[in-house]
């Protein structure tokens, strides 16, 4: 069992317009967010919506992600772009002989970084 400090987070300044203060995310957990009017704050109030997020996943005999393993993907998203922009896509794959899905894919992984 992996404690609650072995999970990393992040931690970012939020503008007036999203109310100030600071907002705490953990990369293995998706759905949990907290925030608070200082950095220590944000991290307490973040620890504590950790363990309420774990117990819940618990209770619903979830899989619980381990630290640093990004969360639980499906490999599978939905992305809505501009009308212009699928046709584009769409237009591309077609000339290069390759599925729409097989285009964007490669653009992703060239965009991180991988052939």
């Amino acid at each position: 069992m992996s404690k609650l400090t072995d999970y990393p987070f992040e931690v970012r300044p939020l503008t007036e317009a999203e109310g100030g203060g600071y907002l705490i995310s953990f990369p293995d957990f998706a759905e949990c967010i907290s925030d608070g009017e200082s950095v220590e704050e944000a991290i307490e109030n973040g620890r504590d919506a950790l363990k309420a997020t774990i117990a819940a996943l618990k209770a619903k005999k979830l899989p619980i992600p381990s630290p640093n393993s990004g969360g639980i993907a499906s490999g599978k998203f939905v992305a809505r772009v501009p009308k212009t922009v699928h046709a584009q896509l769409a237009a591309r794959a077609k000339a290069e002989g390759v599925s729409l899905n097989a285009l964007v894919l490669t653009f992703l992984a060239q965009g991180l970084g991988r052939p």
